[in-house]
């Protein structure tokens, strides 16, 4: 479903040249579900973004789906991110101006949809992350674990193929954690979404068929759990 060739990303200053990703090779199989940890700095959101298609790399090559990446147009690329992939980041990123409902149809106005479908498709996902009953609330009104429930909701609201999340549990205690990550796993097991995961957390890291350690910008260690 993801397949990174040699990829390598440098940023650049007028003083400094950083390497933030040093030459790393990936597959990532349809249906499977992939951690990544590393100490901070080593390069993991890089990696994530990369992979999302919000960031490009310097060097190297990235397929999505067997699709190569380097040859969409700035629109097909925005087309088919939109299509194939949903994000979930450790902050949340809601519109604390706008209702649960609304954050969660975000995505599907970028597909000509109409409103009746856009609520009748956010009002179904936010009822498989178990909050059919806060359609009408304010993320300010939520507390951290719900918050995440509706970034998770506004990602599979348009049945992505990919999931990619970062730090999905990081503000969360380990309880409301937990239950996070069983939502995840459930998407996983019974819809099959390819999902990648960023996690400082090792505990939740286990709970994936299969962890990759950065370490200053390259792989160093790929284990299979499960």
């Amino acid at each position: 479903m993801i397949r990174l060739q040699n990829i390598e990303k440098v940023y650049r200053t007028d003083t400094v040249e950083t390497l933030a990703i040093n030459g790393i090779s990936l597959d990532v199989a349809k249906g499977e579900f992939l951690s990544i940890m590393g100490p901070s700095g080593c390069g993991k959101s890089t990696l994530l973004n990369i992979m999302g298609l919000l960031d490009e790399p310097s060097k190297g090559n990235i397929k999505i789906d067997e699709q190569d990446i380097s040859r969409f147009s700035d629109q097909k690329l925005a087309k088919f991110r939109n299509q194939k992939l949903g994000f979930i980041f450790q902050s949340y990123h809601l519109i604390n101006d706008l209702r649960v409902l609304d954050n969660v149809e975000l995505p599907l106005l970028y597909r000509n949809s109409s409103a009746k479908e856009r609520k009748i498709l956010a009002t179904a996902a936010l009822e498989k992350v178990g909050l059919s009953n806060r359609l009408k609330h304010f993320p300010t009104q939520l507390s951290g674990g719900q918050r995440q429930r509706v970034a998770i909701a506004r990602a599979i609201v348009g049945n992505p193929q990919i999931i990619l999340a970062d730090e999905p549990t990081g503000n969360l205690d380990s309880a409301m954690g937990n239950e996070i990550m069983d939502i995840l796993i459930n998407l996983n097991k019974n819809e099959g979404t390819t999902i990648v995961m960023v996690t400082h957390d090792e505990s939740m890291a286990h709970k994936t068929h299969r962890l990759v350690r950065l370490f200053d910008g390259s792989q160093f260690n790929n284990q299979k759990l499960c």
